[in-house]
């Protein structure tokens, strides 16, 4: 018989139990990644609907322990993944979103620090930028372990649309979006490449269009690429939900992949003092080396640029 203690489950806990906490739950459940998932929201009766209805999925899939809880639930979760926030408002400005959530943050965070002094935070909620950067100096963890979800999706987004024009599987695709998720994000454009060919090389040999302008309505068509999808279902979730499940894998995994996601940035790109999104080796400690890369003067000025903007809204919302 052995000796060694017994391990305990993976919780994975996910405050916010909306559209994006919701579906972020069940493709966690469909992984089978997690051994628990608790749900917890300021609508408890929201938290329990989607717990039971998740609990039903289970004889299907995977023996996963789900419920409704509060933030004492939190202690011992490897991950607490962050999604509540409210969604932007027609005629509310970016900093009326971000000074709200903000607020919300500040009442999470603490106690979620409490209860979990060594999880690693997964911020979802927008400006994520603002926010991340928020839930770092509020829990006083250790900057690897808290990520915010960045533009994983927006590198998701490029990257498809790099492969419908390459006609390739987007997965052969490696091109980055860096910097904030928003207007100012920065297409890494002198790294892009497929298969290890650089794009414009690969592109010309199979006789594609690669002229400025076509990368120019690549790059506008991801950017913008949420505004059709709001203005037809009212809300994206899906694509978020998947990116942060990926987050979630290489961390639980250890699997030390490179992710372009938000976390803090020390001394890289003339940038200090700020989160945003670089690619990243993801791995059991969370964030464990934001990578330097050899970037353009002019994707280097972007990334600035973007601190600057983070800059302006972190003095807003205090």
């Amino acid at each position: 018989m052995s000796d060694s203690p017994a391990q305990s489950p993976t919780r994975i806990a996910v405050v916010g139990a909306g559209r994006v906490g919701a579906t972020y739950a069940y493709t966690l459940l469909l992984s089978g990644l997690a051994s628990e998932i608790v749900l917890i929201d300021a609508d408890r009766d929201r938290a329990a609907g989607e717990a039971a209805d998740l609990n039903h999925a289970r004889p299907l899939f995977h023996p996963t322990r789900i419920w409704a809880g509060d933030h004492a639930d939190c202690a011992g979760a490897s991950i607490v993944v962050i999604t509540a926030g409210s969604a932007r408002k027609p005629g509310e400005t970016r900093l009326d979103l971000a000074q709200k959530n903000a607020a919300m943050t500040r009442e999470i965070i603490p106690a979620v620090a409490r209860h979990a002094p060594d999880t690693i935070l997964l911020v979802a909620s927008n400006p994520v930028d603002v926010l991340t950067h928020v839930a770092w100096k509020l829990s006083g963890f250790p900057a690897r372990r808290v990520i915010g979800s960045g533009n994983i999706l927006d590198t998701a987004r490029f990257r498809y649309r790099l492969g419908h024009h390459c006609r390739v599987d987007p997965r052969s695709v490696h091109a980055n979006i860096a910097g904030e998720h928003g207007d100012s994000e920065v297409p890494l454009w002198s790294l892009a490449n497929v298969a290890g060919m650089r794009l414009q090389d690969f592109c010309a040999a199979q006789g594609l269009p690669h002229d400025d302008q076509v990368f120019d309505t690549i790059f506008a068509e991801t950017r913008d690429a949420a505004r059709p999808i709001i203005e037809r279902k009212g809300a994206t979730f899906y694509g978020v939900a998947a990116g942060l499940l990926r987050i979630t894998e290489a961390i639980l995994r250890d699997q030390n992949t490179v992710l372009s996601v938000c976390s803090p940035i020390e001394g890289l790109y003339g940038l200090d003092d700020i989160c945003l999104s670089l690619p990243t080796v993801l791995g059991r400690g969370g964030a464990e080396k934001v990578l330097d890369l050899a970037v353009s003067d002019e994707e280097r000025a972007g990334l600035q640029r973007c601190a600057e903007i983070l800059r302006e809204t972190l003095t807003a919302v205090g």
